[in-house]
């Protein structure tokens, strides 16, 4: 599958602003699953300084500073990505205690790599109420691959979508105790639970192809980013669930980056000097097969 992708964002300030700094994780990322065929990134105004590097988790980053005076900043990001699905899942996999011991005492590079995603990050801190939540999916000796399907779909069944109630920073502890959040808390809760015993996982930052009820049109720029977890499973990889949906990820999401969790994979920000006491945000995804496209 081929998708085109255009991530438009669009800053507006109540003053104006002098100068601005700013990351971006904005082109998709190489993987086992897709590849990125194109990507451009606009800037306006034309950025005064613009850099291109790899981070320290593989993701493309742009850094780039624009001097003002300036009232509006628009950042828009075109790719398109060719994906496909992975392979099957194993029949019998690992138990959950299997792998935990395994990241424990293996010593190897591959699996000292993999362990950095089991420790607690700025934004997911495994306390004692993500441990208590994520215990009933992990009994004694249950296979791993069982254990995060069942963790992904109570995710799912207890937990209520609400864009409005929450921002990226809101802690773990009062996503559990409203039982309320978007994708992003969602996939922080997953990780979360998942390093809590013992296990490495990672957060993915990408977007996901979302299709209009029958018989109504898609609406261009309706679209959003999206966010799930990733678990490592031993001789297998990394398996990626998404507890907003209640799917293991296929060809229908597009990975952009990942990391310890959004602080190191947020698709766009920085810092601004001036710009008055305010500001408005404005966000448009369009995720759409290019082969429909005829480009």
């Amino acid at each position: 599958m081929i998708y085109r992708i255009v991530h438009r964002t669009n800053y507006r300030y109540s003053a104006p602003v002098t100068r601005c700094r700013n990351e971006a994780h904005l082109r998709p990322r190489d993987t086992e699953r897709q590849t990125c065929l194109s990507s451009d990134l606009v800037v306006e105004p034309a950025p005064t300084s613009w850099t291109e590097r790899t981070d320290f988790f593989g993701n493309p980053v742009v850094s780039f500073a624009v001097d003002g005076p300036f009232l509006e900043l628009a950042v828009t990001s075109t790719s398109s990505v060719s994906v496909s699905d992975r392979e099957p899942l194993p029949a019998f996999g690992p138990s959950w205690e299997y792998a935990r011991d395994l990241l424990a005492t293996d010593l190897s590079a591959e699996l000292l790599a993999v362990r950095e995603f089991c420790f607690d990050s700025p934004l997911v801190t495994t306390t004692k109420g993500v441990h208590a939540y994520a215990e009933p999916s992990f009994l004694p000796g249950r296979s791993l691959v069982d254990a995060v399907a069942e963790l992904t779909k109570r995710i799912f069944e207890d937990f209520t979508y609400d864009p409005g109630f929450t921002t990226v920073t809101t802690p773990l502890e009062e996503v559990l105790q409203f039982r309320r959040g978007v994708c992003q808390d969602f996939a922080h809760l997953a990780v979360g639970c998942v390093r809590s015993m013992g296990l490495a996982a990672r957060y993915v930052s990408g977007y996901l192809e979302t299709r209009p009820p029958a018989g109504e049109e898609r609406v261009v720029g309706a679209d959003a980013s999206h966010a799930w977890p990733s678990v490592f499973i031993p001789s297998w990889g990394w398996l990626d669930l998404d507890p907003t949906n209640d799917k293991i990820v296929g060809s229908t999401y597009v990975t952009t980056a990942w990391g310890r969790d959004y602080a190191d994979v947020s698709p766009l920000k920085g810092i601004v000097f001036g710009g008055g006491d305010s500001h408005t945000l404005d966000v448009a995804v369009d995720v759409s097969r290019s082969e429909a496209l005829d480009c």
